[in-house]
């Protein structure tokens, strides 16, 4: 099987591990609350990188001394912080207003690095990109022409998941710029052995138990999405996986009322389709370029 394919079907594994990870996280918190299966998943997604990484080359653990901050930027702002927001937010609104609203992250990796590193500049294609996204992301929240009429634009779990999203944009622009050659079992190690480090100083040990299997299974397919998403990151162009990474919605809404019974509305499907067109047009450029 050539690279491509391969990329290909570990984007679309990693999507289905972020819509499987929702599903769990609600089944969790039948007996425990988000901080404590944060702190379980965070564990459990080290080790499986940590077994990944011995598998491969275990001589990748090593890092370099100006690799460090930015591995604690990571574990801190992108799982202490961003995922915290994250998890709060799914004991408020459904798995797919969750997913769907994560996946503007792309808007703020764009205006992020053209307002604060100067990285690239925007072109029509991306403002228009953004505009589409920023509809879809209305629509998306809220869910009818009823609440839309009404001006009642989300919750505050939206809210929270946007601030979540903004964090994610944040660590994948440091990602980008100073960590690109990480091996990815390496730095998904680092990023959430980091996290974990918090969490017991924070909770001590005594007071991290597992409550239910979910905590465990959360943390497994979250340790399989990252680092399919990062091999397939190697092998494919990143607009692809961006448009690749669409499917996860998809997958969330059919988990979702699959196992939860989260129903969708015509507002929120119609939001999915501008989010495709929305995506279509940020990667625009990017596709442009490379076909140079």
């Amino acid at each position: 099987m050539d690279a491509k394919k391969i990329g290909v079907l570990a984007i679309l594994g990693a999507s289905i591990m972020w819509a499987l990870e929702s599903i769990f996280a609600k089944f969790a918190y039948g007996n425990s609350d988000f901080l404590q299966t944060s702190v379980i998943r965070a564990i459990v997604v080290a080790l499986v990188a940590a077994i990944y990484v011995i598998f491969t080359n275990r001589s990748q653990f090593q890092v370099t001394r100006k690799q460090i901050p930015k591995l604690i930027y990571l574990g801190i702002v992108g799982t202490v912080i961003a995922d915290l927001l994250y998890f709060f937010s799914l004991t408020k609104i459904s798995v797919l207003n969750a997913v769907l609203i994560g996946h503007l992250q792309p808007i703020f990796i764009i205006l992020i690095g053209f307002f604060v590193l100067k990285e690239d500049k925007l072109t029509k294609y991306d403002y228009i990109g953004i505009a589409i996204m920023m509809a879809a992301g209305l629509l998306v929240t809220t869910k009818t022409f009823q609440n839309l009429s009404a001006l009642q634009l989300g919750t505050k779990g939206d809210l929270l998941v946007l601030l979540a999203a903004f964090a994610w944009a944040t660590t994948a622009i440091v990602m980008r710029k100073y960590l690109k050659d990480v091996n990815a079992g390496v730095l998904t190690f680092y990023r959430f052995l980091i996290a974990s480090i918090v969490f017991i100083i924070y909770l001590s040990p005594s007071s991290i138990v597992v409550s239910n299997i979910y905590q465990v299974i959360v943390g497994v397919v979250v340790g399989i999405g990252i680092i399919l998403y990062y091999e397939g990151l190697k092998r494919i162009k990143a607009a692809q996986v961006t448009a690749l990474e669409l499917s996860s919605p998809f997958f969330a809404a059919f988990l979702g009322l699959l196992f939860l019974g989260e129903l969708v509305t015509i507002m929120q499907l119609f939001g999915i389709v501008l989010m495709m067109v929305g995506i279509y047009f940020l990667s625009k450029k990017e596709s442009m370029v490379s076909a140079t």
